[in-house]
C-alpha cells in the first residue's frame, strides 16, 4: 500500500460470538473524531444498559497514531487489546469496534476472554465493507483573472478535486489532491506566475 493510502470502513458491520452462554455482540463503525466515538459509546451504553461490559478499541488518522483500547472492567488486556489487535491485523484506521458482553454465568478465564473478544471483533470486520482511501492535501493558489485558462488547464491535466474557488480581480482556488502529487501541482501552478 502506498504511503498516501489507508484502509477504512465503507460500510459498517456487526459480529457475534458466544462462549459458555456469554454473548459478545460486536459493532464496527467508521469514525473520524474522538467526539464521534464518545457519542457512539454513549448510545451503546444506553441501549445495552443491562450488559456486563461495553469494551472497545479505536484507531484514528491515516498515520494510525491515535488509538485506544478499553477493557471496561474485564481483566487487564483481555478485551480492548484483542479488539485493537484485529484492527491492526487488517491495517484499518478511522474505525471504532465496540464489543458488548452479556455474561453467561461461567467465567471464561483470561485466554477465553481474549479469544472471545478477538473473534467477535474479527466477525464485525468480516461483515463490514473495507475500502482504500487516499490521503489528500489542500493546495491553495491565488492568481489574476487573465491566468484562468492556464490554471484550469493544469486542473484538467492533474484532476484534483476543487474544494472552493473565488473569481474576482484576484482569483483564488483551493484544490484537494493525493498527497504524493501535491508538490507537482504546487510547482506547476507556481510556474504560471513566472510565465
Amino acid at each position: 500500500m502506498n504511503s498516501d493510502e489507508y484502509k477504512t470502513l465503507k460500510r459498517e458491520g456487526e459480529g457475534y460470538y458466544t462462549e459458555k452462554r456469554s454473548k459478545f455482540l460486536a459493532f464496527a463503525h467508521h469514525v473520524t473524531t474522538v467526539e464521534e466515538i464518545k457519542e457512539i459509546l454513549a448510545r451503546y451504553r444506553k441501549k445495552y444498559y443491562d450488559a456486563r461490559h461495553v469494551c472497545y478499541a479505536y484507531m484514528l488518522g491515516p498515520e494510525r497514531t491515535e488509538f485506544r483500547a478499553n477493557d471496561d472492567g474485564e481483566p487487564s488486556s483481555t478485551a480492548g487489546k484483542p479488539i485493537l489487535g484485529q484492527i491492526n491485523s487488517q491495517e484499518l484506521t478511522d474505525i471504532l469496534i465496540v464489543v458488548v458482553r452479556y455474561y453467561g454465568g461461567v467465567n471464561l478465564g483470561t485466554s477465553g476472554l481474549i479469544v472471545a473478544y478477538r473473534e467477535a471483533a474479527a466477525d464485525a470486520i468480516a461483515h463490514s465493507e473495507i475500502e482504500t482511501r487516499q490521503v489528500e492535501e489542500i493546495v491553495s493558489y491565488t492568481f489574476s483573472y487573465p491566468m484562468m485558462n492556464d490554471v484550469m488547464r493544469i486542473v484538467k491535466e492533474m484532476q484534483p478535486r476543487i474544494v472552493s474557488q473565488t473569481y474576482d480581480n484576484t482569483c483564488e482556488i483551493q484544490l484537494s489532491i493525493r498527497k504524493s502529487e501535491a508538490a507537482t501541482l504546487r510547482s506547476k501552478l507556481a510556474k504560471l506566475s513566472f510565465e
